[in-house]
């Protein structure tokens, strides 16, 4: 009888699968137990690089199944082609950006079998830096804990019992709990119970799966767990941006399709237009980060630009331009600097000095011709605006 089914679900992330297949055939070694690899349709190479790594060398001892899609299927549905293949007594759904310890499948299964009451399982998990990761402990989403979320609440008092609820920060990371959602990167469910409450709701395409499963498992009567005596690694993202207003939306509107699935009537209602709000506000956020990255750098070259011009302008009054006494015109300060200044920052962003990529010798050469166009232009000023060629 093999113990459990590990299934994965990849898109485009073949080094990440690489070290996931890796970590999980090692946790494999005293367990019975199968990987099923479901991939959506991957542009990568990722089937034939896992294919002759693991498959063709023969190198495994715990069989590897490969489901290659021929379209990006999303999240849930791939999920359960996997799952009606399965032949474990528990079933794990993986992410390809994760890497389990070598005791942590023991470890869970042993929490699992003493407790026939736990439908499912997730484990404290850790990034690529060696953070705690917040998403390893949740409540179900609700009106309250979803406004306290949407506006910044939760991360300002991430300990609290009222606000905080949504990440459950007040219960302790190191110390397992009863929870109510499991994180869909490692979710450790017992078959029985999923043959009873049914496979992840394929409408939703990607996010929120997670969330809605574990809703169906503690309906059933079962309980779901914080487990914390083992970690993974979980990198985070790398299938998606998650910072980007694409994830927002596709993880509010998850969260829509969960509301009017499971809430009825004003309650449904409240939440869903929480949601909107949500989207519309954390949209607005990421929108002016990104607004005030890009203006960041010209911003500090024009404040560096306006001292030293500010500087030069000192000198020359003093020591050249009005030896024996005067001072240059207000306007030189309010008009011909900040002038100077757009000419300069608009030659190095065209030359490419605020891209990425960007090098010193991109800035010295905007630089440059700004400095040639001012010349140029200083001719065509009014005579009022032209105080002095220095």
């Amino acid at each position: 009888m093999i113990q459990l089914s590990v299934i994965i679900v990849n898109y485009n992330v073949k080094y990440f699968l690489e070290q996931a297949v890796l970590s999980a055939l090692k946790a494999c070694e005293n367990i019975t137990a199968e990987i099923i690899i479901v991939d959506n349709h991957s542009v990568d190479g990722s089937v034939e690089f896992i294919t002759q790594k693991f498959i063709e060398s023969g190198k495994s001892k715990t069989p590897i199944h490969i489901i290659a899609n021929k379209e990006n299927t999303g999240f849930s549905k791939a999920n359960n082609q996997g799952i009606t293949i399965a032949n474990g007594n528990y079933v794990l759904l993986l992410n390809p950006d994760t890497v389990v310890e070598e005791d942590t499948f023991e470890k869970c299964l042993a929490f699992m079998d003493a407790r026939p009451n736990a439908g499912g399982l997730g484990v404290k998990m850790i990034d690529g830096k060696g953070n705690f990761l917040p998403e390893s402990k949740r409540a179900f989403p609700s009106p309250e804990v979803a406004f306290y979320k949407a506006f910044g609440l939760a991360n300002i008092f991430p300990k609290s019992k009222i606000f905080g609820k949504y990440h459950l920060g007040y219960l302790d990371e190191n110390t397992t709990h009863e929870v109510d959602v499991l994180a869909g990167a490692f979710m450790l469910i017992r078959k029985t119970v999923l043959d009873k409450i049914g496979y992840l709701d394929e409408a939703f395409f990607m996010y929120g799966e997670d969330i809605d499963l574990s809703y169906r498992i503690v309906q059933a009567g079962y309980k779901n767990y914080y487990f914390a005596d083992t970690r993974i690694i979980h990198y985070k993202g790398e299938s998606t941006k998650k910072a980007s207003f694409n994830y927002v939306k596709m993880f509010y509107n998850a969260m829509k399709i969960f509301a009017n699935k499971h809430f009825t009537g004003r309650r449904a209602g409240i939440f869903v237009s929480l949601l909107n709000i949500a989207i519309y506000f954390r949209a607005f956020i990421a929108t002016t980060i990104r607004v005030l990255q890009k203006i960041a750098l010209p911003f500090l070259d024009a404040i560096i630009i306006l001292g030293g011009m500010y500087l030069v302008k000192e000198y020359w009054e003093y020591y050249v331009k009005y030896i024996e006494g005067g001072e240059y015109p207000i306007n030189y300060l309010l008009v011909n600097i900040p002038l100077y200044i757009a000419i300069w920052i608009l030659a190095i962003f065209i030359g490419g000095g605020y891209d990425r990529s960007t090098n010193i010798s991109r800035i010295v050469r905007g630089m440059f011709w700004g400095t040639i166009v001012i010349a140029a232009v200083y001719g065509f000023l009014p005579e009022a605006y032209r105080f002095s060629r220095g």
